[in-house]
């Protein structure tokens, strides 16, 4: 198969799954976890049991797959890595190892698929996910921002691939930062759906000021 062909299709995949787990990361986030809150104590066993395990089961398994088709297009973008590249990648990656180190073996604990600590498990497993929904707009901004559209054709967006620029180690440091948080802080206004989302939108404005700015 030819680099063309490959690079075709890896993007087709890295597409098609990262819909797949943003969707159920959002399903999770937005509806699923708000109707725990509200929900029959009658009702959450069925539905941990027949519906949380299937929604975790495609949740994973796209972040799998989304993450894999990444690393394949970033080795055939080696020579043309840029400052959006390079920080989408960041956020990606760990939105990708909150799922697997993280969510996924707490919220075993938490559906009773295997013993632990309920409530601790439940709070590091939604700290995590809270924190790859906070990721989530500012990592599509930079996969969009690394190649698409007027803006960056223009220089409105500067492509910056001249290396490691003030403004890019500002935001990588910012998300590592904020990575550290999801293993070892508190969820803060990140609590409620309107926090998380206005967070999120908030972080993609102050990670473009880094990068275009600084």
């Amino acid at each position: 198969m030819s680099n063309v062909w490959v690079d075709i299709l890896a993007r087709w995949g890295h597409g098609l799954f990262g819909i797949t787990w943003i969707g159920m990361l959002y399903y999770f986030n937005f509806v699923q976890g708000e109707y725990f809150k509200e929900a029959s104590k009658e009702a959450l066993p069925d539905v941990k049991a027949k519906l949380a395990t299937r929604a975790l089961w495609w949740f994973r398994w796209g972040a799998m797959m989304t993450f894999i088709t990444g690393v394949v297009l970033l080795g055939g973008l080696a020579a043309a890595v840029n400052a959006w590249i390079l920080l989408g990648a960041l956020m990606g990656t760990f939105m990708f190892l909150n799922v697997w180190l993280i969510i996924w073996p707490n919220q075993k604990v938490v559906l009773g698929l295997k013993s632990g600590d309920v409530a601790s498990s439940a709070g590091k497993a939604g700290l995590a996910s809270r924190t790859n929904v906070l990721f989530s707009a500012p990592m599509l901004f930079c996969m969009f921002a690394s190649k698409h559209g007027a803006a960056v054709s223009t220089g409105m967006i500067p492509l910056k691939t001249s290396g490691l620029t003030t403004g890019l180690i500002a935001a990588l440091a910012l998300t590592v930062i904020l990575e550290l948080n999801a293993l070892f802080g508190k969820m803060g206004p990140m609590a409620s759906v309107k926090g998380v989302i206005h967070l999120s939108l908030a972080l993609t404005a102050a990670l473009v000021a880094m990068v275009v700015y600084l």
